[in-house]
């Protein structure tokens, strides 16, 4: 249906199609370009977002619905599964985001990050490691998708939600992928998440990053190649940030 040009569900069709998985498609190449869950009308949310935002406003997501919409074409919004609960949509979610490469979304579905596609070899490393035991102050950071874009360090540091009081608690930065840690680093200043201080990055409000080191040697065999211990991989959570200490 269309309501001042903006498509919309009716009250009885929300009703029917529950939690649903949708598809967010480019019609000049047939490209997905975004997997989202929701309910309601949430599948239309993304265009009506665009609407009003200039330069450093507009992330990768809406950035391409901009494109399109100035050739001339519209978002092709697709719902690829309905009629589930909330926590089946988020399994569904995870595994389309791991189908389709190069998407916009930001963060991997929940659990995405844990219980993900992987290689048969990666499943047997990472259930085949030794629990890692922490002897220090940690922030454990999933950096699955944004470690194949750059080097760890810079994967690691930048940018994310956290309290910057709490973070400087912690003694090493931990970067995970797929529960196994890969590298330790040791954080020595904090900064807002801009491009001044980081120099090449642009500007992420409300985040934060870290200036910092690898840490030394006795520490990183303590913990890299270890598994993440499974309290601390809820499944179905999305956010990619875990502390060890409380």
């Amino acid at each position: 249906m269309n309501q001042s040009g903006k498509e919309f569900f009716s009250d009885e069709v929300k009703r029917q199609l529950k939690s649903y998985v949708y598809r967010l498609i480019d019609p000049r190449n047939a490209e997905t370009f975004y997997v989202g869950k929701g309910r309601g009308n949430r599948v239309f949310a993304h265009v009506r977002a665009e609407d009003g935002l200039e330069g450093d406003e507009l992330d990768n997501k809406l950035q391409r619905i901009r494109e399109i919409r100035l050739a001339g074409f519209e978002v092709a919004h697709v719902i690829h599964r309905h009629g589930m609960d909330d926590r089946t949509a988020s399994e569904v979610e995870s595994s389309l985001i791991d189908a389709y490469p190069g998407l916009t979304n930001i963060v991997d579905g929940p659990g995405g990050s844990d219980y993900g596609s992987m290689h048969a070899q990666e499943i047997i490393s990472r259930y085949s490691a030794d629990p890692a035991v922490f002897m220090h102050r940690a922030i454990l950071i999933s950096v699955n998708r944004s470690a194949t874009e750059r080097s760890l360090y810079e994967a690691t540091r930048f940018a994310w939600k956290l309290s910057k009081a709490r973070a400087r608690q912690a003694e090493v930065i931990l970067p995970t992928i797929r529960g196994l840690i890969v590298g330790a680093f040791v954080p020595d200043e904090w900064l807002k998440a801009t491009r001044e201080n980081f120099p090449g990055r642009e500007d992420r409000p409300g985040r934060i990053g870290f200036v910092g080191h690898e840490a030394p040697k006795e520490v990183r065999e303590l913990y890299v190649g270890k598994r993440v211990p499974k309290k601390y991989r809820k499944r179905g959570a999305a956010n990619p940030i875990r502390y060890t200490w409380r």
